[in-house]
């Protein structure tokens, strides 16, 4: 696909809001210092709904790029030294670094005498190839480089330390780890080689190296290590969360993050929050043979970026698929039968990010027939593909990402909070370790049960983006040109 085009799909794990560019844009210009909404508290804006061509252009155009970096101040933002802000630290191993060779780290706001720690990993999808690895460096460095990381953050969400705003963990010690390795947190370098110059086969086979280093999952580890001195190993409960790409993180990590901490002589449970990172495949028919930067479904471009990165996955997904099928475990309904570890799934019934890999826009000019079907469809088939996950909150919204929302208490799944969900879940997960019987009246399975988007009264509000009112779900299908009565819809 050529570079433009492509970044549609580059979007899918990585939780960028692409449907409003007021607030950032692409400079095509490498900024190693600073980028785009960095250090700033980024609050989720409501679903933008456009009709106009333009919008639905930079949708699908190298202005998404500069919304990359939404994803990670969507969650936490730069703020001067103060109590309630987690500072910054580098790696201590310095061999463990970001794409660019710069030192990896994390944010740390302690809270003393707390036995409960909350990691999260940040999104922004990948690059899989030379090409988008090196536009991607070029225009939101930051997921590639922690030269322009701010010394401190907020948190919003799950991770601020504010009891009105996260009621039951803003007493814990709240770890925010940046994405700056591209590999959705599979990686394992060491650094791939540089390109050689040689006869046609010889260059055909370096045709995809870089000269970046991938070491997502090598950074988890190193995490982890560097807060041994903090305490982590005399933790209660260890909650390894994230958002998009980083939830799809968690996914591939948890196994190995609850094997290191065991070794070290840990007693804490290890579980894992995943918020829109349960993707499906996409249904757009491609060419099977992907080439390495063009025209190529997120499910290609991360069998090219496997390779590349030196990726791992769970050995137990990796055992069950076997060898050159290992992407499939970046799938959370193909690898969520092999983990051991408790997982909490939070997944949008009608994800954005999962729309635009079939290169749907809701804010874009039109929608087809064909495509409004797949949107009901969508619901359906992440319904099934929850069916057996023990805890889950699913609303039947169009969104993306859930759990660093400021609002986020505000979200219910049949009269439940995520929040309150997540408090049932962790009673019922210390009552089972302690041979106790769970309370009842404490729900924690909580997928919507309407069925069209939006269908929830407390879903996030959709905004028309030139009028700046609020939209229900038939005036937007019908600003895109649909007939409701066509689709079976009551206009009234």
């Amino acid at each position: 696909m050529r570079i433009a085009g492509q970044l549609a799909f580059l979007l899918l794990l990585g939780g960028i809001w692409c449907q409003n560019n007021r607030n950032a844009k692409a400079t095509g210009k490498p900024n190693r210092k600073s980028s785009g909404s960095q250090g700033v508290d980024v609050r989720q804006p409501p679903l933008v709904v456009s009709a106009t061509p333009g919008n639905a252009g930079s949708a699908r155009g190298t202005g998404c790029l500069s919304e990359m970096a939404r994803e990670g101040t969507a969650g936490a933002r730069a703020a001067a030294p103060q109590a309630d802000g987690m500072r910054l630290q580098f790696l201590r191993n310095s061999h463990v670094t970001c794409n660019d060779g710069t030192a990896a780290g994390f944010y740390l706001k302690e809270f003393r005498g707390s036995r409960r720690w909350l990691l999260f990993l940040e999104g922004g999808w990948c690059c899989h190839s030379k090409e988008t690895c090196e536009s991607r460096y070029q225009n939101i460095p930051r997921l590639m480089s922690s030269s322009g990381w701010p010394q401190t953050k907020r948190g919003t969400g799950m991770l601020s330390s504010q009891a009105e705003e996260n009621p039951h963990w803003h007493n814990a010690n709240i770890v925010f780890i940046p994405y700056c390795s591209s590999d959705v947190w599979s990686g394992t370098g060491p650094p791939p080689p540089r390109p050689r110059h040689g006869r046609g086969k010889e260059r055909h086979t370096n045709a995809n190296t870089t000269t970046y280093t991938f070491m997502g999952s090598l950074i988890i580890r190193e995490v982890i290590k560097d807060l041994i001195p903090k305490g982590i190993k005399q933790a209660k409960v260890v909650m390894l969360s994230g958002t998009s790409a980083g939830g799809t993180g968690v996914l591939l990590n948890i196994e190995r993050v609850a094997s290191q901490l065991e070794q070290l002589g840990a007693e804490a449970q290890v579980r894992g929050l995943v918020d829109s990172g349960w993707f499906l495949e996409s249904k757009q028919q491609r060419s099977p043979n992907c080439p390495e930067t063009i025209s190529c479904s997120p499910e290609d471009a991360i069998k090219i970026g496997l390779r590349l990165w030196n990726g791992v996955v769970p050995e137990r997904c990796r055992q069950l698929y076997g060898k050159g099928k290992e992407w499939q475990c970046f799938f959370g309904h193909k690898l969520y039968s092999t983990l051991t570890s408790p997982l909490f799934v939070v997944q949008w019934l009608f994800d954005e990010e999962q729309l635009r890999g079939e290169n749907i826009y809701l804010g874009g000019q039109s929608l087809s027939q064909q495509q409004w079907q797949y949107i009901r469809n969508l619901g359906t088939e992440l319904k099934n593909s929850l069916r057996n996950v023990t805890a889950v909150f699913a609303p039947s919204c169009l969104s993306h990402t859930l759990i660093t929302k400021s609002n986020w208490v505000s979200f219910q799944v049949k009269g439940t909070s995520l929040p309150r969900a997540l408090q049932c879940w962790d009673r019922s997960l210390e009552a089972t370790r302690n041979n106790r019987t769970p309370a009842k009246g404490c729900p924690f399975h909580l997928v919507d049960t309407c069925q069209l988007p939006q269908c929830n009264p407390t879903c996030p509000t959709m905004v028309d983006q030139a009028t700046q009112q609020e939209l229900t779900l038939l005036q937007m299908l019908v600003a895109m040109g649909l007939d409701l009565q066509k689709l079976g819809l009551d206009p009234q």
